[in-house]
């Protein structure tokens, strides 16, 4: 593509469309003005050629007229030419008549003896059988239409051609070329009004669906977000609509997703912070100072697992409405896995956990490489909390042909077969997470399937080892 079709293409597409009646208007009615004109002029020529053909056919009559009257005399060519006769060539032909009668030797036996001789390149016209040519030229400093006809004269002494003249002047031939020129503008000029006036309705009534679904949409509640029949448009502009209806749809699901977050947050939110207020109203009560220090350490203890739930809020709200596409490249899955290994590390150590890492040099996928990290911080994160002292947690990447996965294995409670897809339902808790960690929040297995989801992703949960603790799986499409 060249540069200079590139910038038109460009340009094109950046110009505003306007208006799509007036588009369809031009598109229709220029084309077909042009077409009109064009026809116009085929017309207009078609019966120059036809008044051309009549008016000839008058002249070579005049023609004929004269040749009946040439005959031989006494050795010599000779033409009885009456005035009458010329009159009544006039009276037909609406013109002045101009005539000449040559002998067989070429001299001029009758009339204008400076008529334009005929032309060496005129051919014989194919329209009659007569042997007549048909010429313009120039006579008294006006235009005319010549007849030359061909005449065999003979008697018994003699035998031979004369050549008999007659010109017109054009005057009545442009009179009727102007009169058929104004009749056919005025003709097609009425059929472009009309068509026009035809093409004008016809996008009038065919915009009118158009018309009705906009006020469809204009009039509808700020709420309304139900589909629009598509039975109100043409077929042509039904998969509009449907764009239209499932643009609606996402919205849909997106608003009722905010607001049972919101619903959400508001209720988890409400219990620390109540649990707040108390513990400072507490406080103020309190004179003795131990007693005041330990109320001072439930509340920043409370503080802090209410941050902790503010901050997993946050990070589901930002993965559940964030794009998609936005920042995908190549990361190697490895590199975050480890990273997240080293900052999980000191937990680990605090809690007495065996936290190993097994594996591949380079595994690649396509993604956002802070999404993955909170995806690979959540769920190592869940496994150290829900793991007892002394216990395992194991991260290992392999890479498959063209999948990379992701195991994150723990030796804690566990999750049980019948709650294992329910977990994933923001704010749900297993039994045994209950028992385990009665503080937390119930959002990182929720965060975990929204990641893998924009990074089209499977997740499973399974047991681990000899049926204990829990193995979350997460199978990715390499990059490679």
């Amino acid at each position: 593509m060249t540069p200079l079709y590139a910038s038109l293409r460009r340009r094109i597409r950046a110009a505003p469309l306007g208006s799509l009646r007036s588009q369809l208007l031009r598109w229709l009615l220029i084309p077909l003005a042009l077409l009109v004109a064009l026809n116009a002029v085929s017309v207009y020529d078609n019966a120059l050629d036809a008044a051309d053909m009549a008016y000839d056919r008058s002249l070579l009559a005049s023609t004929r007229a004269l040749a009946e009257r040439v005959a031989i005399k006494d050795g010599k060519v000779v033409a009885d030419v009456p005035y009458v006769a010329l009159d009544s060539f006039e009276t037909d032909t609406l013109g002045r008549i101009y005539y000449k009668v040559s002998g067989i030797d070429g001299e001029t036996v009758s009339g204008f003896d400076d008529l334009p001789p005929v032309p060496a390149n005129v051919p014989r016209s194919e329209a009659y059988p007569a042997l007549v040519r048909f010429y313009h030229a120039e006579y008294n400093g006006e235009q005319v239409r010549i007849a030359a006809l061909l005449q065999p004269v003979y008697d018994d002494s003699m035998r031979g051609i004369a050549l008999i003249q007659v010109g017109e002047t054009l005057d009545a031939r442009r009179g009727l070329s102007r009169k058929i020129l104004i009749d056919t503008l005025l003709r097609q000029a009425v059929m472009v009004l009309a068509v026009a006036s035809l093409v004008w309705f016809a996008v009038r009534l065919v915009l009118r669906p158009l018309m009705r679904l906009k006020l469809e949409v204009e009039n509808r509640a700020v709420s309304d977000l139900s589909d629009v029949d598509q039975a109100l448009v043409h077929k042509e502009v039904r998969p509009l609509v449907a764009a239209m209806n499932g643009t609606m749809s996402r919205m849909h699901n997106l608003i009722a997703s905010q607001r049972r977050f919101i619903a959400d947050a508001s209720h988890q939110l409400r219990t620390p912070l109540t649990v707040l207020k108390t513990q400072a109203e507490l406080a103020l009560r309190e004179n003795d100072a131990a007693a005041m220090r330990e109320i001072v350490r439930s509340i920043a203890a409370t503080t802090d697992a209410t941050v902790h739930l503010a901050n997993r809020l946050l990070t589901l709200a930002r993965v559940e409405h964030g794009s998609e596409a936005a920042g995908m490249a190549p990361v190697s899955l490895t590199a975050i896995v480890r990273q997240v290994g080293l900052e999980m590390a000191l937990p680990a150590v605090q809690k007495q956990i065996d936290l190993s890492l097994d594996a591949a040099d380079e595994a690649l996928v396509d993604g956002q490489e802070l999404m993955l990290h909170e995806m690979v911080t959540n769920l190592v994160d869940n496994a150290i909390r829900y793991t007892p002292a002394g216990g395992k947690v194991a991260l290992r990447v392999r890479v498959d042909g063209a999948r990379v996965r992701l195991d994150v294995e723990d030796s804690g409670c566990g999750i049980a077969d019948d709650e294992r897809e329910k977990v994933f339902t923001p704010f749900y808790r297993s039994s045994g997470a209950l028992e385990t960690n009665p503080g937390g929040t119930g959002l990182g297995l929720s965060i975990v399937r929204e990641v893998a989801a924009q990074h089209r992703a499977a997740v499973t949960l399974s047991s681990g080892a000899n049926g204990a603790g829990l193995t979350v799986g997460i199978c990715f499409e390499s990059a490679a």
